[in-house]
């Protein structure tokens, strides 16, 4: 018993060698790809569009062309709504959570508004004398008013914490400028008592201040983000005056608008 176990432990030392030697080389284990990790670090370009809420708050007087009293005076407040579409241009730094950023944006917008203004409400206000026109004769001198935003732009800084990687909320403030016009037709009775009317228009680039808000994700983990935005703008105030010399009395009107407006827009970059 004693030789026949020495048997198999000899045969058993032989086999096993040869029996790994059979065996199939180990396949290599691949290494999982590393997923890059989001930054919002480097330059981006897009486009919006969204909507504005502008105001004109604006003062009107009427003055007598030849010697210089005011006639009348009124103000009214009124809206400068309409679409507004454009592209932005900027860049990120991104250190840990903070993101600082500086953007430039250039907008076309459809906002307008109208109003009219009037020189007193009865003859007697600025066509004093005209015999002409009936005493009971309603708005002897008026100017239809209209005003739009005919486009602008920002230059802003950004600052922005990233509530995940990929999300990213931001305040956002800086300078503002925007093309205003202005046109209408100051009207009124000449010694005739027929109706004349002067027409104007004036264009005045303003530059303002804005400061805001808003929220901007990655799309589909791919170099494209979403965004949505408020700003609230501040242009200044703008002015001029026309004089319609055909009247009974030579009339000049005068405004001043100060112009305010909301914007809300949507929009998407490409992250280079």
């Amino acid at each position: 018993m004693k030789k026949l176990g020495l048997a198999v432990a000899a045969l058993l030392a032989l086999a096993v060698p040869a029996a790994a030697a059979d065996l199939p080389a180990r396949m290599p284990v691949k290494a999982m790809p590393m997923v890059p990790v989001w930054s919002w670090t480097g330059f981006y370009l897009g486009a919006n569009l969204g909507y504005s809420w502008g105001k004109s708050k604006t003062d009107a007087t009427f003055t007598n062309a030849t010697t210089g009293a005011l006639l009348a005076a009124g103000s009214d407040s009124f809206s400068l709504n309409g679409v507004i579409g454009g592209g932005q241009l900027g860049y990120n730094w991104q250190t840990g959570a903070w993101v600082w950023g500086i953007e430039t944006d250039f907008q076309g917008s459809g906002e307008k508004g109208s109003t009219t203004f009037l020189c007193g409400t009865t003859a007697i206000f600025c066509s004093p004398g005209n015999t002409a026109i009936g005493p009971g004769t309603t708005a002897p001198a008026s100017a239809s008013f209209n005003q739009k935003i005919e486009w602008f732009g920002t230059l802003r800084g950004r600052v922005g914490w990233t509530a995940t990687p990929e999300l990213l909320l931001y305040a956002t403030g800086g300078l503002a400028y925007g093309s205003i016009k202005t046109d209408g037709v100051m009207s009124g009775y000449n010694a005739l008592a027929v109706l004349v009317g002067t027409p104007f228009s004036h264009s005045e680039t303003r530059l303002g201040w804005t400061v805001g808000a808003g929220i901007e994700g990655r799309l589909f983990s791919s170099n494209w983000t979403a965004k949505a935005e408020y700003l609230y703008i501040d242009y200044g105030s703008v002015s001029g005056s026309v004089i319609n010399t055909t009247l009974f009395i030579p009339t000049n009107f005068s405004y001043s608008s100060k112009i305010t407006d909301h914007v809300f827009r949507a929009g998407v970059n490409y992250k280079f």
